[in-house]
């Protein structure tokens, strides 16, 4: 596999042990991960995967903000060219009620690739990863 992931807490969010836990789960699932750490603002995120080119971000949030911090950064990562293109993920507790089905959904239509915020989130991106995976090296196998 061997895929590059940039992964990173967002800009309101200070805990690291969702972070430990999620780069343990990609380098196991053999990707080599950036772990950015918690409280990454916008312009950082997008500041070092310009630098990295990573081939996924994953945005991971357990205080609660991830529905407001999510768009921001997605909106820098999205307002830099060369990074138009970068499937970007987030998941973990996005709102301070608990997993709301039109938040995973609006925070879709604005561009996430998938949302993960509910009781099945790690195994749905455990899929989304080996699928990813995949298709990336099914595309530079051509």
């Amino acid at each position: 596999m061997n895929n590059l992931v940039l992964l990173s807490g967002t800009a309101s969010d200070s805990h690291t042990w969702n972070l430990v836990y999620l780069q343990l789960l990609l380098e196991e699932a053999g990707h080599r991960v950036i772990n950015l750490g918690a409280c990454v603002p916008p312009v950082l995120l997008a500041d070092e995967c310009e630098a990295e080119q990573p081939d996924l971000v994953v945005l991971s949030t357990v205080n609660g903000h991830g529905y407001q911090d999510g768009p921001r950064a997605l909106a820098e990562l999205r307002g830099r060219p060369g990074l138009a293109a970068v499937p970007v993920v987030i998941g973990g507790k996005l709102g301070t009620g608990g997993p709301e089905p039109a938040q995973a959904d609006a925070l879709r239509a604005a561009g996430f690739a998938e949302v993960f915020d509910d009781d099945t989130a790690i195994a749905r991106f455990r899929e989304f990863i080996t699928a990813h995976a995949l298709c990336r090296t099914a595309g530079t196998a051509s």
